[in-house]
């Protein structure tokens, strides 16, 4: 009797095995696995103009594959190799420099939720919201309440342009413009100041308390702050490429020096690896070992740290993922993920952190088409490995009735408020529409899906996994939306001057407007030149006007073609300083116009329709002082 019992609670041993590592085993495949991410990565690179790329999977407590792909160096037909090609993770940085605020927290010497004034030396944050500092806290889960900047200072090319971060977080702090821990907007800026902190509080440079105490420890021997490159590492780096006109064309080295601790770091796919080794293995990197009789381990974190670090800390909506402490949640076929994405203008990467299946993703792809590989390669292994069956959706038959209060135009939080960055809100919007079928649909740039209810507030993509969530304000009103792709930065219910199709149309038609004035001018020169002097004086008036708004847009095409491709890392150039002189004059002279519109009709120059075309005219160039005051391109916002 025994021994059939025995061999009874063998076998279910043996069966609750084999379930346990029925798929993991697939990750002991290197062939398998080779042969998957080949496909994936191969297909995609190619489709999107990737040139170079890089992977590593981790599995418990090892890499089970890493693989370069593509050319380090194109013209010197330098392949890429896993463990020794360096790629830019960019915000992926951001995750070494929330895990040295955690070590100093660790060690007792820094507090998540207090005032960060408290650890700033050389300037302060300003108080805009008394009796609500921010936190450490706020800033590891981007709810800080910052506005978004960095035209000409986050990335740039000049070494030589570059300043200390503590001079850069002083000259550069951008305006609160929520409270903290209400709205989550991804801040560069404020990253940067916990880079800072770290670097008071321990009296080292960012980058040297960085190599000290998390690369040297995880043996990230290929892996580095400092900008320029080591020379002994600089022969490793991965060109940047972009594709122009049917090439692949090379970029500069970028510069992300002034704020080093959102995103400046370059790293090998495997050195990354180790990092995302020592959180599945609660902070330690390759368990303990003994010398002489004394145990060590490469340990960067505590597992309780480790733990209070990857445990949710906000969230707009209990039903969707959320911000753990500087990890953000993600929910890839059931399974909960942890990590971040990063991009500098011609790197994209990811790492993802599976903490039940003893998982991690790292990967990096360069050129402008690298984004979109980036962002398929953790989908479709978790679609391979951890497949799941799409349940159909029920479309409730009366929404309808209710879908008009989802409907508008969504900008999100992390953008500007009060610089000439402002403006590039203009083609930052999502569109909600309500669509005939009871669903609504989502449109964000070229792509547009639809979304079907499933729960108050909550809509799920049709055919799909994703989700999104509305927020209500105290009356009951739609006033902003959550991706559950992006816990970290939500949005708000734009009025509607605030829209594309709103600004653009009245643009469309005052330069028409505008444009039909000049050409009234040239056909009609003899009668221009015979009018009387008042009359002439109006008819003056209004010729500069248009002249000067056509002027705007004409001068700004021509400076977007010259010096476009570098505003982002040269800022505002000369000939972007000439344009911007136009707005300041076109708005004088428009007052002018409307001066001079009140002449007309007061003294009764003209009969009643050349007095409405010439009102329509001043009408125009009210909407333009309007457009150049409300987008902060009138006067010298960009100092």
């Amino acid at each position: 009797m025994r021994k059939k019992i025995n061999i009874v609670i063998s076998s279910l041993i043996l069966f609750t095995q084999l379930l346990a590592v029925q798929i993991p085993d697939r990750f002991n495949d290197p062939v398998l696995i080779e042969a998957f991410f080949d496909g994936i990565i191969s297909t995609h690179m190619k489709a999107n103009k990737s040139p170079s790329g890089t992977i590593t999977l981790v599995y418990r407590d090892r890499i089970v594959f890493s693989k370069g792909y593509g050319y380090q160096d194109i013209e010197k037909n330098i392949p890429v190799v896993a463990n020794r090609t360096m790629f830019r993770p960019g915000s992926v940085s951001k995750l070494f420099t929330w895990t040295a605020v955690m070590q100093l927290k660790e060690q007792g010497k820094l507090d998540l939720d207090t005032d960060v004034n408290t650890y700033l030396k050389t300037f302060k944050i300003k108080d805009t919201y008394p009796g609500q500092p921010i936190t450490l806290r706020h800033i590891l889960t981007h709810t800080p309440g910052f506005e978004d900047g960095g035209l000409g200072y986050l990335i740039i090319s000049d070494i030589d342009k570059a300043i200390p971060l503590r001079d850069a977080m002083e000259k550069y702090q951008p305006k609160r413009v929520n409270p903290p821990g209400v709205q989550s907007a991804y801040s560069n800026y404020a990253t940067s100041i916990a880079g800072l902190i770290v670097s008071n509080i321990s009296g080292v440079p960012f980058e040297d308390y960085i190599k000290k105490y998390i690369f040297e420890p995880l043996n990230m021997n290929h892996s580095t702050f400092e900008e320029p490159l080591p020379e002994e590492l600089e022969n490793d780096m991965a060109v940047g490429y972009a594709y122009e006109k049917g090439r692949f064309v090379e970029k500069p080295f970028e510069i992300i020096t002034s704020f080093s601790p959102a995103g400046a770091m370059s790293a090998t796919a495997t050195d990354m690896a180790n990092f995302a080794l020592a959180f599945l293995n609660g902070g330690s990197f390759q368990g303990n070992y003994n010398v002489d009789g004394r145990n060590y381990t490469n340990r960067i974190l505590q597992e309780a740290t480790v733990r209070e670090m990857l445990t949710q800390n906000f969230s707009h909506d209990s039903r969707l993922p959320g911000m753990a402490l500087g990890f953000y949640e993600s929910s890839v076929n059931g399974n909960r993920l942890v990590g971040h994405g990063g991009d500098t203008q011609y790197f994209h990467s990811d790492l993802a952190i599976d903490l039940e299946n003893d998982l991690a993703i790292f990967v990096s792809f360069s050129g402008s088409g690298g984004s979109k590989v980036r962002s398929v390669i953790v989908p479709a292994f978790y679609n391979e490995f951890f497949p799941v069956d799409l349940s159909p959706l029920s479309i409730s038959e009366d929404f309808n009735e209710r879908a008009n209060r989802y409907a508008g135009s969504y900008l999100f939080w992390r953008s500007n408020f009060s610089t000439i960055e402002k403006v590039f809100n203009l083609g930052g919007a999502v569109k909600v529409t309500p669509s005939s079928e009871n669903t609504i649909i989502v449109s964000m740039g070229d792509e547009s899906s639809q979304f079907i209810e499933i729960d108050e507030n909550l809509f799920q993509k049709r055919g799909g996994k994703a989700k999104i969530v509305f927020q209500e304000n105290e009356n009951g009103e739609i006033n902003g939306m959550i991706f559950d792709s992006m816990p970290f930065m939500s949005m708000y219910k734009a009025s509607m001057w605030k829209n594309q199709s709103f600004n653009f149309l009245f643009i469309g038609f005052s330069m028409i407007v505008f444009l039909g004035v000049m050409l009234r001018l040239a056909y009609q020169w003899s009668i221009y030149r015979s009018l009387p002097k008042e009359e002439k004086h109006a008819t003056t008036s209004a010729i500069v006007a248009a002249g000067l708004n056509l002027g705007f847009f004409i001068f700004g095409f021509i400076a977007l073609t010259i010096d476009g491709d570098t505003l982002g890392s040269e800022g505002i150039t000369p000939i972007f300083k000439f344009w911007l002189i136009f707005p300041i004059i076109a708005t004088i002279t428009g007052g002018y116009q409307i001066y001079q519109s009140v002449n007309v009709w007061k003294n009764n120059y003209w009969g009643i329709w050349k007095k409405i075309r010439f009102s329509i005219i001043s009408l125009c160039c009210l909407f333009m002082i309007w457009f150049y005051y409300y987008w902060n391109i009138l006067g010298f916002n960009y100092l």
